[in-house]
């Protein structure tokens, strides 16, 4: 009952920040998927909700997994144009972190789609990740296109829908064949272009 009422205060929450900015909120909400894709510290679930209820569920959805792959985009570009040089330098006197960026360097593009279409993986993490590792951008951009819609799609009807979605396991079961479906997409896609 307590977690009922606490999801029912931020659809209100999310209602009255819709009619208080007016036809400035869903510009708003563009903006800030952005931004958190480079700073972890804002609700994305929050800003997609935004986008669903104020364009509709296809719309809002379009209008959503566009911005967040912008801002994945940007992020990626900020770490691998910014950063790479020095972080490669350090990275190579410390053992253990050298494995790990070897590893993101080598995930397959099944691996990442998965990583990033689950929702509760911090985006911002494998944004920096994948921009300081040697991850091509092309094998990024097809991970995150494919990834990012069921992660899209979760938060939306999650966020619209929030009292069926407790209630109703078939929201999940939903969530769990779209990531599958991602992967078999992205197993497909792998043998065609051949990123390995």
């Amino acid at each position: 009952m307590i977690k009922l009422e606490f999801f029912s205060k931020i659809e209100d929450y999310i209602l009255e920040i819709l009619n208080l900015l007016g036809m400035w909120g869903p510009i708003f909400g563009c903006f800030l998927i952005i931004i958190e894709s480079i700073v972890p510290i804002l609700p994305l679930a929050v800003f997609i909700t935004l986008n669903f209820m104020s364009f509709g569920h296809l719309l809002g959805f379009i209008i959503s997994w566009i911005f967040t792959l912008i801002g994945c985009i940007i992020s990626f570009f900020i770490f691998r144009k910014g950063f790479y040089k020095k972080f490669d330098h350090f990275k190579n006197s410390k053992h253990k972190l050298k494995k790990f960026m070897n590893a993101i360097s080598n995930i397959t593009l099944s691996q990442l789609v998965v990583l990033t279409a689950v929702p509760f993986t911090p985006a911002f993490l494998v944004n920096i990740a994948a921009g300081l590792s040697n991850i091509s951008f092309k094998k990024f951009f097809t991970g995150i296109l494919l990834g990012k819609i069921s992660l899209v799609y979760f938060w939306g009807y999650i966020g619209t829908s929030l009292f069926e979605s407790l209630k109703n396991p078939i929201i999940l079961i939903r969530i769990f064949a779209l990531i599958l479906i991602m992967y078999i997409i992205s197993r497909f896609v792998n043998k065609k272009v051949n990123f390995e």
